[in-house]
């Protein structure tokens, strides 16, 4: 999904909430007897990257174990990703520049795809690369995984008795930077004011202008409010054909997290929360839907999409299942490659299983918004969407930048012209 502005399900469910969902953070809570702020911003003037000693670094082997063509293939997206002259804008980030974060993303590339044994894959990314940790939440790297993932809904091009909801275009006075896609506002004359928040735009569309903007209508509200939270979904049309959407704009304002006051009222224990239990509460009590979700002032508006291209993240990159992460762009060198170590449920329903996966940074999300906050995307349909809204586990992220003295040289491999220019 092009998720610059859209987040997981749990993501909008648990922000504010300082939940400890899983095992890791229940042990932290027990035994320092502090709830984990996994929305706390970063001290004025703190780096969110600390470089780690040698000695600091994890085991890399068992993440090389399930390297495959899909980390490939994520990491080729990067590298188109990082030719792409209008990228420098994004750098520095953390003192990593733009043919440091370019240069590590193709050898890491050109390093896997070479093969071998684990152990000796690992010591060559040592030799080449360090490595960088986020300060996390506290200061001591933790942070705070949920996933998110594209979903398939029924759809129809055309409004009828049973599909009434629908997903809107971009207006055209919806005017964005059109270098850093932040949200100006809503063009009147010469000015720029607020767009307006989700209950004005869905009570009154047609004085917004959105009348003929409709892409695709739904059957059921709370499908719709899905799609939003994870900015794409791949839609079955009632002509037999599919569609698959994704995130253009959003209006610019702030989320207000629908779980947060589900468990504030007493409606979901905050133990219990999570996707299929807000599907079953407002199954049961239809009612209350627009009540909640009028709370979120933050609306999407959706394009549709080739399949090759879809789902895009905030790159512009197609996002690839299990190879994906979104992160605060504003703190995070965009498109580097990552290590992840969490853990995530089990879908025998057993004890949630160890995951230490590559990755690549290629998306954002409205509540990905801190050092503590990571998002991972699982893939389409309901097997990565039962994963998705059960996924709230602590854990380390990792990033691995080449060190300085070797970003010539594999600049001189990937094209002689850049080595050449690089200082």
């Amino acid at each position: 999904m092009n998720c610059k502005a859209a987040v997981s399900f749990l993501s909008i469910l648990m922000a504010g909430l300082g939940l400890a969902a899983m095992t890791g953070c229940q042990q932290q809570t027990k035994v320092t007897q502090v709830q984990p702020d996994y929305t706390r911003p970063l001290p004025p003037g703190s780096a969110a990257l600390r470089l780690l000693d040698r000695s600091e670094w994890p085991d890399l082997t068992r993440a090389l174990s399930a390297a495959d063509g899909s980390l490939i293939e994520a990491l080729d997206r990067s590298v188109a990703w990082f030719a792409k002259p209008s990228t420098t804008q994004h750098f520095p980030v953390e003192n990593v520049t733009h043919e440091q974060g370019r240069a590590s993303v193709f050898a890491l590339r050109q390093i896997v795809a070479k093969g071998g044994a684990p152990v000796s894959i690992a010591a060559a990314i040592e030799r080449d690369f360090d490595m960088y940790t986020s300060v996390g939440w506290d200061g001591n790297g933790g942070v705070l995984f949920t996933a998110y993932y594209s979903p398939i809904f029924d759809a129809s091009r055309t409004p009828t008795a049973e599909y009434r909801y629908p997903l809107y275009q971009k207006p055209p006075d919806l005017m964005t930077d059109p270098n850093t896609g932040q949200v100006l506002g809503r063009r009147v004359g010469d000015q720029y004011q607020p767009y307006p928040t989700r209950a004005q735009i869905e009570a009154y569309p047609d004085r917004l202008g959105l009348q003929g903007r409709e892409l695709v209508w739904l059957r059921d509200k709370l499908d719709r409010y899905i799609i939003h939270v994870n900015g794409s979904a791949r839609l079955r049309m009632r002509d037999g054909s599919s569609m698959h959407v994704g995130y253009s704009a959003t209006n610019g304002l702030e989320y207000t997290s629908i779980g947060k006051l589900l468990v504030n009222d007493g409606s979901i224990p905050r133990d219990r929360i999570s996707l299929p239990a807000i599907q079953r509460h407002f199954q049961q009590h239809p009612d209350r839907l627009d009540f909640y979700t009028s709370q979120n002032d933050r609306y999407v508006f959706f394009q549709s999409f080739t399949h090759a291209d879809w789902p895009a993240g905030s790159l512009g990159a197609k996002l690839t299942p299990m190879r994906s992460v979104a992160t605060d762009k504003r703190i995070f060198p965009r498109g580097c490659p990552t290590l992840i170590t969490t853990t995530l449920p089990d879908f025998n329903g057993g004890a949630a299983r160890s995951f230490e996966q590559l990755m690549v940074d290629q998306d954002t999300g409205g509540a990905i918004r801190t050092a503590g906050r990571a998002d991972l995307y699982l893939g389409v349909g309901d097997r990565a969407g039962w994963q998705a809204g059960r996924q709230a586990a602590e854990g380390r992220l990792y990033y691995l930048i080449l060190k300085p003295d070797r970003v010539v040289g594999w600049l001189r491999e990937l094209d002689p012209a850049l080595a050449t220019a690089s200082p």
